[in-house]
C-alpha cells in the first residue's frame, strides 16, 4: 500500500471523528440550554405540552435588555422570562398586555363600555340678545298734525293689540272726513234713482272717499261712528298693531309731528333673537335648524333652548366671522335686548353614534389609540378613527364596536408596557431572522469548504500494483 493511500485513509478517519465530536458537543449545548430552562440555572420547571411558552428573557434591572436564552446579569440576578400568553404571542395583536388582578387594582384601572347615543359637535360662542325684527313695529303718522292726547306715555308699558296710543288732530283728516260725508249724502240721494250713470258716479265717489280715510289709517270703528253720527271727528286715534312693549315714544302732548316722526317703537319680546359670530372653519358644520343652548348672568342656573334660524350670506372682513341668528322663547321676559350670553351650538348631529368617554383616548399626535379589554387583565391596543366630541364623549368611526369595554384610566401606564413589549417582540423577531440567515450562510460555507478540501478522487490514478508487487 502506497503512502498516498494511507494518508487518504487517515484523513477520512480524522474527518469522521471530528464530525462525531462536533455533533456530541452541539447536543451537550442544547441539553445545557434545556436544563437551564428547566430549573438547573434559572429555576424554571421543565416545559411540557400545553404549558406556558417562553418568548425570551428580560433583564430585571433594565427591561430593554433581553436574551433569547436564560442567563444572569452582572450582579448575578436571573433574567425574568416573558411568556407568550403575557401579550404579543400567538394570534394576539402586537402590544397586547396581560396584568395580574392585584396590579390592575393597584394602578387604578377603570373601564367603561362603548355605547350608542346621539352626539353633536359643540361650538362655543358669545351671543348678543336682540329684538325679533319680525315682531317689531315703528309707528309713523300718515299725515302731519298735532298730538292732542297721549294715552300711553311711558316706555316699557305692555300694550295689547288694538290699544289706543294717542289722539291726533290733522286738517287733512278733517277734510277727508268732510269729503266722505258729502259723498255719503250724494249716494243716499241717488240710490233710488233710475239714472244709472248718476248712481254709478255717486257710488264711485263714495268708495274713493272711504279709501282715503283708510289710507290715513283711520280705524274702522271711527268710520262707522262717522257714518252713524254724521259729525266730523276732530281727533284721529292711532292703535297698537299687536301685543308688545313700548320701547320708545317719539312725541308728547301738543307736539307738531309729520310723517318723519316715529311716534312709537313697539316690540314683542315673547320670542327674541340672539346673534353669534362663527369662524369660517366652523361653517361646514352649521345648518339651519341646529339646536342651541344659552345661559345669561341674569338667570344663573337656567339654560334656554333654541335653534338656528338664519346664517348670513356674507362674511365680516375684519373678524373673518359669519353672523348666525338664533331664536329663543322668552315668555317671562328674562332675556332682554342688549344682554350678552354664552351660547353652545350643537352642530353636525350624529344619531345612533358609537361613543366612548373622551378620557379613554390616547392621542400621540399622529394617531389615536384605545385599549380594549379582551378578558380580565388582558388589554389590546387599537388605533381608532374619531368623529365629533361633545359632553365628555367622543364618537368612534372605526376601531371599536358598541358593547366593547375600554380602559378609561391608567391607560398611559398600560400603553408604556404595551409599546415596550411590542418593540421587544419586533427586536427578537429581527434577531431570530438574522440568526437563521447567518446559520444558513455558515452551512453553505461549510459545504463549500468540504468540497474544496476533499476533491473527487479517481481510483484509476492510484498505482497500487507497484507497491504491492503485482503485475504492472
Amino acid at each position: 500500500m502506497s503512502k498516498f493511500f494511507i494518508a487518504v485513509i487517515m484523513l477520512a478517519v480524522g474527518g469522521g471523528s471530528g464530525y462525531w465530536y462536533a455533533s456530541q458537543q452541539s447536543g451537550d449545548v442544547v441539553a445545557t440550554v434545556a436544563g437551564r430552562g428547566a430549573g438547573v440555572d434559572g429555576g424554571e420547571k421543565p416545559s411540557a405540552a400545553g404549558e406556558r411558552k417562553v418568548l425570551f428573557w428580560r433583564n430585571p434591572m433594565n427591561p430593554a435588555v433581553t436574551s433569547p436564552v436564560p442567563t444572569k446579569d452582572n450582579m448575578g440576578m436571573d433574567y425574568l422570562p416573558v411568556y407568550a400568553d403575557d401579550g404579543g404571542g400567538g394570534d394576539e395583536p402586537a402590544g397586547t398586555v396581560k396584568i395580574d388582578p392585584v396590579t390592575v387594582q393597584n394602578i387604578g384601572v377603570r373601564t367603561a363600555k362603548a355605547q350608542r347615543r346621539s352626539l353633536a359637535r359643540q361650538l362655543n360662542a358669545l351671543g348678543r340678545v336682540d329684538f325679533n325684527e319680525e315682531r317689531l313695529a315703528r309707528l309713523h303718522p300718515k299725515t302731519s298734525g298735532w298730538i292732542e292726547r297721549l294715552m300711553v306715555d311711558e316706555t316699557g308699558v305692555r300694550v295689547s293689540k288694538g290699544t289706543i296710543l294717542l289722539a291726533l288732530y290733522s286738517p287733512d283728516l278733517v277734510a277727508a272726513q268732510r269729503e266722505y260725508l258729502v259723498a255719503l249724502d250724494n249716494w243716499e240721494s241717488v240710490r233710488n234713482s233710475t239714472a244709472g250713470r248718476m248712481k254709478k258716479s255717486a257710488k264711485s265717489l263714495l268708495r274713493s272717499s272711504r279709501e282715503r280715510l283708510e289710507l290715513f289709517d283711520v280705524p274702522v270703528h271711527q268710520i262707522k261712528e262717522l257714518e252713524k253720527s254724521r259729525k266730523i271727528k276732530k281727533q284721529l286715534h292711532i292703535h297698537s298693531p299687536f301685543a308688545g312693549r313700548i320701547m320708545h315714544i317719539g312725541g308728547r302732548k301738543g307736539q307738531y309731528i309729520t310723517a318723519k316722526n316715529e311716534l312709537y317703537l313697539i316690540a314683542d319680546l315673547s320670542r327674541i333673537w340672539v346673534n353669534v359670530d362663527i369662524y369660517e372653519d366652523d361653517l361646514p358644520w352649521m345648518k339651519i335648524g341646529d339646536q342651541a343652548e344659552m345661559t345669561v348672568r341674569a338667570a344663573p342656573g337656567r339654560t334656554f333652548t333654541g335653534k338656528v334660524t338664519f346664517i348670513h350670506p356674507t362674511m365680516q372682513k375684519k373678524s373673518r366671522t359669519v353672523r348666525v341668528r338664533l331664536e329663543f322663547d322668552n315668555p317671562d321676559l328674562v332675556l332682554k335686548p342688549g344682554m350678552f350670553a354664552n351660547v353652545v351650538l350643537h352642530a353636525d348631529e350624529q344619531p345612533n353614534a358609537v361613543v366612548v368617554p373622551s378620557e379613554a383616548i390616547i392621542r400621540s399626535g399622529t394617531h389615536e389609540q384605545i385599549f380594549v379589554v379582551r378578558e380580565p387583565g388582558k388589554f389590546e391596543p387599537r388605533q381608532v378613527t374619531l368623529g365629533v366630541s361633545a359632553g365628555g364623549f367622543t364618537q368612534i368611526l372605526d376601531g371599536v364596536e358598541a358593547g366593547e369595554e375600554v380602559v378609561t384610566s391608567s391607560q398611559f401606564l398600560i400603553d408604556s408596557e404595551s409599546k415596550l413589549r411590542e418593540a421587544t417582540a419586533k427586536m427578537m423577531a429581527a434577531m431570530a431572522a438574522d440568526a437563521s440567515s447567518e446559520g444558513a450562510a455558515d452551512m453553505e460555507m461549510d459545504d463549500m469548504s468540504m468540497d474544496d478540501d476533499m476533491p473527487d478522487m479517481n481510483m484509476d490514478d492510484m498505482d497500487i500494483g507497484d507497491e504491492s508487487g503485482g503485475n504492472p
